[in-house]
C-alpha cells in the first residue's frame, strides 16, 4: 500500500507585495517577494460524515520568526515559534512567544495585535501555496516482533492512527516515527514522536481548525493511544506559556509501517 512520505514532502507559501498585502507578518518585509519552502511533519485528514467531504491538513515543521535576507540581525524581536498548518484553500498559524498574550502587532500595525493562532484563506494571505505530498510504498508490520525488528534495524517507519469523533468526524493520522523504543526480551515497543495534529473535539467548536492543537503521541498497541498537547500552561496567575502539558488517551486503530522503497512520486493536493 502507498502511505505518505512525509519526509521528503513539501509546503511552500508565497508572499509577493506587489500583487497582494501581507496580513500575517509582524515586521515589515525587507523584499517584496518571499517562497518559504517547509518540510513537512504530519498529515491529518478529516472526513465529515455529514457531507462526506475529505479535507487534509498538512503540518509544516516549526521555524523561528525571522527577517530574510538582511545584512544582520535576522531574528525578530520578540522571536516566536512558528508552526504552519495549511490545506488547499485555508490555514492555521501558531505562533508561541516568551509567554502567553504577549500583543505582538501585526505589520503594518494598524492590523492590530497578532493572534497566537491566526486562521484564514490561502487566497486572502497568500500569492500561493503549494503542497507536494509525496507517497511511498509501505509494508504493515503487523506484530510486535517485526516493529521491534524494524526498529533494531534503523529502518524506516512510519505511524497512522484512526479514530472517530461520534457525532460527525473520521480522523486519519499519519506521522513518520523518529523516536521508537524497542525491547526484544520483553517484545515491546512505544512510540515518543511528534509533533502532529491533533483535533481536539471536547469543546465546543465551528471551524475544524479550532480543534487543532500540537501535539507528541505514545502508542504501543494496535487500538489506543495517548497523546500530549500544547497547551497554554501557567507559571504565576498572570502568565503562561505554550507548552506540552495536557494528557489525552483516545481508543484508536494503529498501525506501524516500514518503508523500504528507495524513491518515490509527487502527488500534488
Amino acid at each position: 500500500m502507498q502511505i505518505p512520505d512525509l519526509q521528503r514532502s513539501f509546503l511552500t507559501f508565497r508572499i509577493d507585495l506587489e500583487k497582494q498585502s501581507a496580513i500575517t507578518v509582524s515586521h515589515k518585509p525587507p523584499f517584496t517577494l518571499n517562497n518559504a519552502r517547509i518540510q513537512l511533519e504530519s498529515r491529518c485528514r478529516i472526513g465529515d460524515r455529514e457531507t462526506g467531504k475529505v479535507t487534509d491538513y498538512l503540518l509544516g515543521a516549526a521555524c523561528k520568526t525571522e527577517r530574510v535576507g538582511v545584512e544582520r540581525d535576522i531574528w525578530t524581536s520578540p522571536n516566536a515559534d512558528f508552526n504552519p498548518i495549511f490545506s488547499r484553500d485555508d490555514f492555521l498559524t501558531i505562533k508561541s512567544w516568551d509567554r502567553n498574550n504577549k500583543g505582538v502587532l501585526l505589520y503594518p500595525p494598524s492590523l492590530g495585535p497578532q493572534p497566537e493562532r491566526q486562521m484564514g484563506s490561502v487566497a486572502a494571505a497568500f500569492d500561493r501555496v503549494t503542497i507536494n505530498l509525496r507517497m511511498i510504498e509501505a509494508e504493515l508490520l503487523s506484530t510486535p516482533d517485526q516493529i521491534i525488528q524494524a526498529t533494531l534495524a534503523d529502518e524506516l517507519l512510519a505511524g497512522r492512527i484512526e479514530f472517530s469523533d461520534p457525532e460527525r468526524y473520521d480522523v486519519t493520522l499519519d506521522f513518520p516515527i523518529k523516536t521508537m523504543n524497542a525491547s526484544e526480551r520483553d517484545r515491546i515497543y512505544q512510540t515518543d514522536t511528534g509533533p502532529i495534529i491533533f483535533p481536539d473535539f471536547s469543546a465546543t467548536f465551528g471551524d475544524i481548525r479550532e480543534t487543532f492543537q500540537l501535539a507528541y503521541v505514545a502508542l504501543n498497541c494496535p487500538d489506543w493511544a495517548e497523546f500530549i498537547l500544547q497547551t497554554p500552561t501557567p507559571l504565576t496567575p498572570d502568565i503562561s506559556v505554550n507548552h506540552y502539558s495536557r494528557p489525552v488517551r483516545v481508543d484508536t486503530k494503529n498501525s506501524v509501517f516500514g518503508l523500504w522503497a528507495n524513491c518515490s512520486a509527487f502527488t500534488g493536493l
